[in-house]
């Protein structure tokens, strides 16, 4: 059974009904009440039982694209309805063991699409300890974990989770973290959550592909059920220090378009700026950049400070 008890009583998640897409036709493995705080497992994103030890090098048969980033749910969130939004605050995410980050051929930054050689199947493993990536004898990275996945099931159809869209998805972003709420549409009732494909660290572009180290997780985790904002259309976030926006899409420059948009709607709705004094702020306080630039829609993120804000 996918859902079960912590020992303190909290609903738990367990890891043993993976899916690779996100969709209204899938089973709840279980339900959660609004603002009640739950426990998830999440796999790697190359399925567990692959990286038995730090010498393991991957290959063809260790990953069959593109059923990668197995994610935990659907979760029902009692109570939601089409047209809600869903605010899920993450408490943490709770990373240790093995670890990997890989090339692959076709995937990343430089594919080579057609012949799909590049520099072959090649993977690094880590070990994931205490706070601290062990790259190598010589590089030791603190850990900043974040959720990768993070998603609602679609009007119509699916999403493969190799991909993103207006409901989440394959975001990798990283302010998908602790401490931090993601807002999400809700187009079904009991809006069909789904968590999974964590990172125990990733750079910006997450440029090889599997570029994040790669690795299971516990996640801590709340939801809350909003009326939705008329104009909200993308995933939204909110930090201790700054309000953000997602846009996905190809080409690049689209994805960044979509942020940007998004965020003009959030200044006019909630802080009552007309659109065009909100563009013109942008010019001089956004923080913005891509998160990744390897999966089938790149993710473009969009910040403001509450530094900012605050005197509006």
């Amino acid at each position: 059974m996918t859902q079960g008890k912590t020992k303190d009583g909290r609903a738990l998640f367990h890891r043993d009904e993976l899916k690779f897409a996100f969709a209204a036709t899938d089973d709840f493995v279980g339900s959660i009440n609004p603002g009640e705080v739950f426990e998830v497992e999440s796999e790697i994103n190359i399925n567990g039982g692959v990286l038995t030890h730090l010498d393991k090098q991957l290959t063809e048969d260790d990953v069959t694209l593109p059923f990668v980033n197995p994610v935990t749910g659907p979760i029902e969130v009692k109570g939601a309805k089409a047209g809600d939004m869903l605010k899920v605050t993450i408490h943490e995410v709770a990373v240790e063991g093995i670890g990997t980050t890989a090339l692959w051929p076709g995937v990343g930054m430089f594919p080579d699409w057609c012949r799909q050689k590049e520099f072959g199947i090649k993977n690094h493993n880590v070990l994931v300890k205490d706070g601290i990536v062990h790259w190598s004898d010589k590089v030791k990275l603190p850990v900043k974990p974040m959720i990768g996945c993070i998603a609602t099931a679609p009007v119509n159809g699916g999403l493969m989770t190799v991909d993103c869209d207006k409901i989440g998805g394959n975001l990798d972003v990283q302010e998908v973290t602790d401490g931090n709420i993601v807002m999400l549409p809700v187009h079904h009732d009991g809006a069909y959550l789904y968590l999974g494909d964590c990172h125990a660290i990733q750079g910006d572009g997450e440029c090889n592909g599997m570029g994040a180290i790669e690795i299971a997780a516990h996640l801590t985790v709340a939801v809350e059920v909003c009326s939705r904002p008329s104009e909200m259309t993308w995933p939204r976030i909110e930090t201790p220090t700054h309000i953000c926006t997602i846009g996905c899409a190809r080409p690049l420059e689209d994805a960044m378009r979509t942020a940007f948009q998004e965020m003009v709607y959030w200044l006019n709705a909630d802080y009552g700026l007309s659109y065009e004094e909100a563009y013109m702020l942008l010019g001089q306080v956004a923080e913005a950049r891509c998160t990744q630039m390897v999966n089938p829609k790149y993710s473009y993120i969009c910040k403001i400070s509450k530094n900012v804000l605050d005197q509006l």
